[in-house]
């Protein structure tokens, strides 16, 4: 069994689908999956078969796992379902805690975005659905638009808006939700322009869900249905949640920061001209966050550094991740609305912080 660190992980959505009453059923025949990966992506989500009965209730075939993460991307509060499949004697392999599974060709991450309580009618809405596909020679994309009657969702590579309107603790809310184009997906998950995936690492996998028969932890899981080569070490880091208020407020920032900007703000990645680096393993270094680092970019407004200790309205990150207009937010894109609540984590955070930068 692998040892984690931190609290124990209440998965709901694993309880449904991962918990059955004749124990663990490894993928030993043949999938109902239509794998055809020549001709793949296909022109409608349905052809593909991940999910059986009606196809907006998402009710997984066999083979297809439901998968969650320690921490999320904010995705302007769309909620999330997240799948994956594999082509038969086919195992993901451990590289690091810090990097990304080495999925075998034929893999496919399917994750769903979704809203509950859309008006007029206050039902749950499906928008989109994204697959990121392992081919020989790569990653490619494949984004899904869902009809008006969560029926079907057709391949759509272009990018669209879709206005809606939901209702979220009493408050209506509405959003522009911007399904992204090939080109935008690129733009996030390229290393030297090749595109990789940025949530499944072990140390985000790492969690422990519950089950008929107790808890068991995630990667565990993967190995005994065989999709993860049994090669793990004996301890794995774990990213915290960063919504988990028992974690310490920096770490809980880190984690924050490491799935919403890393991808882009790493070596060879989109923004990596720029001097802020926030995967989680380096921030422990504050100043890789940017704490009295010079902004390298002029804003004005007093914005002479892109964090300065105890002030986070002179700051440069709570700046752009309180900005709505594309020329300043942060992150550029999966996001129009502020996050309120990441926001006012990394605010604490900030006023948190004395130090003297002179």
């Amino acid at each position: 069994m692998i040892k984690f660190y931190g609290i124990l992980f209440l998965i709901s959505l694993l309880l449904v689908s991962c918990a059955k009453d004749d124990g663990l059923t490894a993928l030993d025949t043949e999938s109902v999956v239509h794998y055809d990966l020549e001709n793949m992506p296909f022109s409608t989500l349905s052809e593909y078969q991940f999910f059986q009965g009606e196809l907006k209730n998402l009710e997984p075939s066999h083979g297809v796992l439901p998968y969650t993460l320690n921490a999320t991307l904010f995705s302007d509060y769309a909620k999330k379902k997240r799948f994956i499949w594999m082509p038969n004697q086919s195992k993901a392999a451990y590289i690091s805690d810090d990097q990304v599974l080495d999925f075998p060709i034929g893999t496919i991450l399917i994750k769903n975005f979704y809203y509950d309580n859309v008006r007029p009618d206050y039902s749950t809405q499906i928008i989109e659905t994204r697959l990121m596909i392992k081919k020989e020679a790569g990653w490619v994309f494949a984004n899904y638009k869902w009809n008006a009657l969560q029926s079907e969702a057709e391949l759509d590579l272009n990018g669209s808006f879709v206005p809606l309107e939901w209702q979220e603790n009493d408050e209506v809310k509405s959003v522009e939700y911007r399904i992204p184009s090939e080109a935008e997906c690129h733009t996030c998950h390229k290393i030297m322009e090749t595109a990789q995936p940025i949530g499944p690492k072990p140390r985000n996998l790492n969690l422990t869900f519950q089950e008929d028969e107790g808890f068991q932890n995630q990667l565990d899981y993967l190995v005994e249905f065989g999709y993860l080569d049994n090669s793990l070490p004996e301890t794995i880091s774990q990213l915290p949640n960063y919504t988990n208020t028992s974690v310490p407020l920096s770490q809980r920032v880190r984690a924050y920061l490491e799935i919403n900007c890393a991808h882009c703000h790493s070596d060879y990645t989109h923004c990596s001209y720029r001097p802020m680096r926030f995967d989680y393993s380096l921030t422990d270094d504050f100043t890789t966050i940017g704490v009295c680092v010079d902004a390298d970019t002029p804003l004005g407004e007093d914005l002479e550094r892109i964090v300065t200790p105890g002030d986070a309205r002179s700051s440069v990150l709570y700046y752009r991740l309180s900005a709505t207009e594309p020329s300043t937010r942060m992150p550029l894109l999966a996001r129009t609305l502020v996050h309120t609540e990441g926001l006012q984590l990394v605010e604490a955070w900030i006023e948190s912080l004395d130090m003297n930068c002179n």
